[in-house]
């Protein structure tokens, strides 16, 4: 009980990138650019597709709901990134603060991770089986799929940032990393880690390994698929359509794969910080970017919708 009380009363603090005030700024200024770029970009996706009935269909149902999560995903952790960078890593937060981040972090990312895989089943469904495509993604199943996504990504958050919480943290409280990751936060712990370093591997085996399985079946059909098409225009435009979402799923499932699928031995606190980068704000730029570019009806859609503001 002792050590609770002790750890409850730690603040935690974040390394600085540098300990130049001019380079702090300059990294602040990229950092705050990319989380407006994305929220902005994710925002207007998620707005076009609602205000175009065109585009009320289950597959820009799920990447309106895309858009969502990576704003909110991106919320979770820039602020308090941003304020960290202005104060040259002065900034604290709680224990409880600092798990309430984790939590949401996992959450959102375990979610993206599952919705990712539902999209693919999507498109295996469009392109293999167009004429029952209606049939089976009703509106209630799409809906399902989509609130299932946030219930698995909340059953997989809630143990392990629960497990790594009840760990005791003594005096070190500098956290290598500019929010709170599950690796760099279990460094700091004074008690043997292994048991949730083994929770955090399968955990991210399961979040990761699995819905890429899934993606990756479906590709390999759809790729059969899109060859037999007749058609040149019909399979240039089933390539166009999938190969934007293979490009979304390569940076978030390589980047995340690096970090959490490695061996704890092999960490390094500076590599992770530098790839977490990627994921939490540049992959959340690119995904409207990659969607909006390479889709005509998601263009037009948006071309009327500025139209009419």
């Amino acid at each position: 009980m002792e050590g609770i009380n002790k750890t409850s009363k730690i603040q935690f603090f974040f390394r600085p990138f540098s300990t130049s005030p001019e380079v702090q700024v300059v990294i602040f200024v990229a950092f705050l650019v990319m989380y407006v770029t994305s929220v902005t970009g994710n925002a207007t996706i998620a707005v076009t597709v609602q205000l175009n009935h065109a585009l009320h269909t289950p597959m820009y149902f799920f990447l309106a709901n895309l858009a969502v999560l990576e704003i909110f995903y991106t919320s979770a952790i820039a602020p308090l990134a941003l304020a960290n960078l202005l104060t040259m890593g002065k900034t604290s937060v709680s224990v409880t603060g600092c798990g309430t981040q984790m939590f949401f972090f996992v959450f959102l990312g375990a979610a993206d991770c599952v919705l990712l895989a539902v999209m693919a089943c999507d498109r295996f469904i469009a392109i293999c089986y167009p004429l029952r495509y209606a049939l089976i993604t009703s509106w209630p199943l799409c809906a399902e799929l989509v609130a299932g996504s946030l219930v698995l990504g909340c059953l997989l958050s809630l143990p392990l940032t629960v497990l790594i919480f009840h760990l005791p943290f003594c005096n070190n409280n500098e956290i290598y990393h500019f929010y709170c990751d599950l690796p760099a936060v279990m460094r700091l712990a004074c008690a043997d880690t292994h048991v949730h370093e083994t929770a955090l591997y399968i955990i991210s085996f399961i979040v990761l390994s699995i819905p890429l399985s899934l993606i990756s079946i479906s590709y390999t059909f759809i790729v059969a698929a899109i060859v037999r098409i007749q058609s040149a225009e019909g399979r240039q435009r089933a390539f166009s359509t999938c190969s934007s979402h293979l490009m979304v799923v390569l940076l978030q499932y390589g980047c995340t794969s690096f970090i959490y699928l490695s061996p704890s031995s092999s960490y390094s606190p500076e590599m992770g910080r530098m790839v977490s980068v990627v994921y939490t704000f540049i992959t959340p730029i690119l995904n409207p970017l990659i969607y909006s570019m390479r889709n005509k009806e998601l263009k037009d859609a948006l071309r009327k919708t500025l139209r009419k503001f």
